[in-house]
């Protein structure tokens, strides 16, 4: 037998509307008939992708993410724009970011990030068969671009340059995908 743990909202309060996400409060109806507040975060998802280049390396872009107070590599991500398809806004970031334009595009999984407060979609697609090209950033967003081997990508795990999740589970993937042979 299922148990419905499901939670009514009784009233949301928007708390901050920004450029990118939305901030609200909720008040819940829990499945034991007690209230509760959630803090939420909206956000309109975001695509991240696993690019490599037919040396086998793994396209990552190095950037400040003020967040962390650190710069950081990691995979060619972005935010959906409204209404984007995900795999036109992986095709439009892999080649802002890195001007790199795949031939071959595949979605690998979509996750959520942080199910307790936010809802937050990536979907995660592997590019094969690139070409090179000119990358163009957005006017705000200064990245470097740099290849690496399976190896050196999880030696920066192990050594946490490479933290973020999408990224980790990306190269976690590229290493299951090539012990299957």
């Amino acid at each position: 037998m299922y148990f419905d743990y499901s939670e009514k909202t009784i009233s949301s309060e928007k708390i901050y509307q920004g450029k990118i996400i939305q901030v609200k409060v909720d008040t819940v109806l829990l499945p034991n008939g007690k209230e509760a507040k959630r803090e939420l975060v909206n956000h309109p998802g975001a695509i991240a992708v696993l690019a490599l280049t037919p040396e086998d390396k793994i396209i990552l872009v190095r950037q400040y993410r003020k967040p962390l107070e650190k710069t950081i590599l990691e995979i060619p991500a972005g935010k959906l724009e409204k209404g984007e398809n995900p795999l036109d806004c992986a095709i439009r970031e892999l080649k802002e970011e890195t001007g790199y334009i795949a031939s071959n595009m595949t979605q690998i999984t979509k996750f959520y990030t942080s199910p307790g407060f936010a809802d937050e979609i990536i979907y995660l697609y592997k590019a094969n068969s690139l070409q090179q090209g000119e990358a163009k950033p957005d006017e705000d967003e200064f990245i470097e671009t740099v290849e690496l081997s399976l190896d050196e990508a999880l030696e920066r795990i192990e050594t946490g340059e490479v933290i973020d999740a999408k990224t980790i589970m990306a190269i976690y993937y590229w290493q299951l995908e090539r012990n299957k042979g």
